[in-house]
């Protein structure tokens, strides 16, 4: 079984009990015992809210992601590392890893999700191609396209 760390953008189409996330859901096996999900995710769920001007009830169903996904820090020396190393491919500035394309600025945000789940080996569920680059260096990826679910 596959353990995967969720990205915000997936956790957004949960909070808004969109359908497409039973289907990602059933797709991918997801088992919260056993996915992940960034401190760097939570926070921007409650940035979203608060820029949105989400309810209490919404706000509150971000706080219940924390008991039903495994929640990982960013503060471990492991992923500081990873992070260093993602940024520095990314720009095409990592001397024993080359890029072999154009640089590619990733948002801050993403840079911990990616390498928390680098450093855990968890495969990551996004719906956007921040990260495509940096499969298979860093992590695998996949890629939902949220236009082909119905």
């Amino acid at each position: 079984m596959s353990r995967y760390i969720l990205d915000t953008n997936i956790l957004l189409l949960l909070l808004r009990q969109d359908a497409r996330w039973e289907i990602v859901f059933k797709q991918h096996q997801l088992d919260s015992a056993f996915n992940f999900i960034s401190i760097v995710s939570i926070a921007e769920l409650h940035s979203l809210g608060l820029q949105n001007g989400w309810s209490q009830r919404r706000l509150a169903q971000i706080e219940l992601l924390r008991r039903d996904f495994v929640i990982t820090d960013i503060n471990l020396e492991e992923i500081i590392g990873k992070y260093a190393q993602i940024d520095a491919f990314s720009q095409g500035k990592l001397k024993s890893r080359p890029l072999g394309d154009s640089a590619r600025n990733m948002g801050k945000n993403d840079l911990w999700i990616a390498a928390t789940a680098a450093c855990f080996d968890l495969e990551l569920i996004t719906t956007d191609n921040d990260f495509s680059h940096l499969s298979p260096h860093f992590l695998t990826v996949q890629k939902i396209d949220l236009a082909i679910i119905k």
